[in-house]
């Protein structure tokens, strides 16, 4: 017959955005709930729980109503699957459905945070209840991708900013502490590249399509961006901070 270990590792992975205890019995909130009722889960079914603070629950189905569905809460696990180093990227966000890619996999690749931007050559313009209704999308693509993924700690997805507005309020010294790259096309970048070993934080900055102005980018140098190169091929706007991700969030 199957464990209990193997059950769990079959079990779906659910983000529940709520305080979490052992051996108490929990009304899911709608979206924890719909998950459930879409799954066909029935009562006994074990399922995986997190809440973003840390670890995961091991829970078990005990009502599946109509509209609400109960769990009883049995163990916490500490299991951590962050990267070692937090790197958070500010991106030019690239046209159509691309920035739900970027930020589904920026996810599965280890991002601390994600800030989308407004640059000069934007092609996608958001502001006021049309931008917070896509951050909000955003940040529903990144739960999801954290429950695929296996992530329990969920980055938060900012509300889109204008890249002159953000610049300015990042300031001398981000507060996310250590290093500063953008993402470069000038030749002159050079060959300077954060260290692989590093576990210092990391702010990684990406234009849109056709990269960052000039004018943005040397703003960007003034205010502590070192340039960064990532080969003589030129990368999709959704591809290079991927690549950067893949290469130093580990």
């Amino acid at each position: 017959m199957p464990s209990a270990a193997s059950d769990a590792a079959r079990a779906p992975r659910i983000h529940c955005p709520q305080a979490l205890a052992p051996g108490t019995a929990l009304d899911l909130p709608p979206g924890a709930a719909r998950h459930v009722q879409v799954l066909r889960l029935q009562p006994g079914a074990p399922v995986i729980l997190f809440d973003g603070r840390g670890g995961e629950w091991r829970a078990v189905v005990q009502h599946m109503g109509r509209s609400d569905v109960q769990v009883r809460l049995e163990s916490h696990d500490p299991i951590e699957r962050e990267a070692r180093r937090a790197v958070h990227l500010a991106v030019g966000m690239p046209a159509n459905e691309r920035m739900d890619w970027l930020v589904e996999k920026a996810t599965e690749l280890g991002a601390a945070s994600i800030q989308p931007l407004l640059a000069q050559r934007s092609v996608v313009r958001l502001a006021g209840e049309r931008a917070a209704r896509r951050q909000a999308h955003w940040q529903g693509v990144a739960v999801a991708a954290c429950e695929q993924c296996g992530r329990n700690r969920v980055p938060v997805v900012h509300e889109p900013q204008e890249f002159g507005s953000w610049l300015r309020a990042l300031g001398d010294a981000p507060a996310t502490g250590g290093e500063r790259w953008v993402l470069s096309l000038d030749a002159g970048a050079g060959c300077a590249a954060p260290g692989q070993d590093g576990s210092e934080p990391l702010t990684l900055l990406s234009g849109p399509e056709g990269g960052l102005a000039p004018a943005e980018e040397a703003a960007a140098r003034a205010s502590g961006f070192r340039p960064l190169s990532l080969g003589a091929r030129v990368l999709r706007a959704e591809t290079a901070p991927l690549v950067a991700l893949a290469r130093w969030a580990q």
